[in-house]
C-alpha cells in the first residue's frame, strides 16, 4: 500500500513537471523521422498478465520486426533523435504513465517480452509475483547492455543464455529487500549511473 502510494505521487509529480519537456521531446521526434511519438509494446507483467508498455519511439517504424533485441548503439533502426533519448535512458520517460496508472512500479524487475517469459522456468517465474518497474539492479548492473551484445556473434543466443538468467537472479535479490528505503536506494543510483 506504501509502496502504490509512494508510486502515484512520484510519478504524479514527474507527469506534471515533464510535461513541457515531453511535448518538446514529440515535436523533435516527428521532426525527425515519420511515425508517431510513442513505441507501444506489449510486455508481461505481475502474475503473468498482458500490458502496453510506452516509450517515446526511437526507431524508424515497425524496427521490431527485425528483432527484439536492440544491438548496440549505432544499430541502423535508431533515428537521429533516438540515439540520444536513448542514450540518457529518456525514452523511458513515458513509463511514467504505466506507473501512474498502476501497471508498472517505479522499482522491480524489468518487463519482459512474451517470447522470452515464455522461457522461465518455474523457479524463474517467481519473478512475475511483483510488479515490474521503470528501474532494477538488473537494470544498474546491465546499463550497457546494447554494447554487450554487440560483442556476441550470436546476441539472442547471448541474451537467453547469459544475460536473462542473470538478470531474473538479480530480480530475485531484490524480491527479498523489497521496500521503500531499497526503491529510494535504486532509484537514486540509477540517476547517478544516467548523470555520470
Amino acid at each position: 500500500m506504501v509502496k502504490r502510494l509512494f508510486d502515484i505521487i512520484l510519478s504524479f509529480l514527474g507527469i506534471t513537471i515533464l510535461l513541457p519537456f515531453f511535448l518538446i521531446i514529440s515535436l523533435l521526434i516527428i521532426l525527425d523521422s515519420r511515425g508517431g511519438v510513442f513505441y507501444v509494446q506489449s510486455r508481461v507483467g505481475r502474475r503473468g498478465a498482458d500490458f502496453n508498455l510506452f516509450k517515446f519511439r526511437t526507431m524508424k517504424t515497425d524496427s521490431d520486426k527485425k528483432g527484439l533485441l536492440t544491438v548496440g548503439n549505432k544499430d541502423a533502426r535508431i533515428t537521429k533523435i533516438g540515439y540520444t533519448l536513448r542514450k540518457y535512458k529518456i525514452d523511458e520517460l513515458p513509463q511514467l504513465f504505466n506507473v501512474f496508472f498502476g501497471t508498472m512500479s517505479f522499482v522491480g524487475p524489468r518487463p519482459e517480452v512474451r517470447k522470452y517469459v515464455d522461457l522461465y522456468t518455474e523457479d524463474q517465474q517467481e519473478i512475475l509475483n511483483v510488479k515490474p518497474g521503470i528501474t532494477d539492479y538488473a537494470s544498474l548492473e546491465y546499463f550497457n547492455e546494447n554494447e554487450l551484445l554487440a560483442k556476441s556473434k550470436n546476441p539472442e543466443e547471448t541474451y537467453i543464455k547469459e544475460v536473462l538468467p542473470a538478470k531474473i537472479e538479480l530480480n530475485k535479490k531484490y524480491i527479498k529487500k523489497i521496500g521503500i528505503g531499497t526503491d529510494l536506494s535504486i532509484i537514486f543510483k540509477t540517476f547517478s549511473k544516467i548523470i555520470n
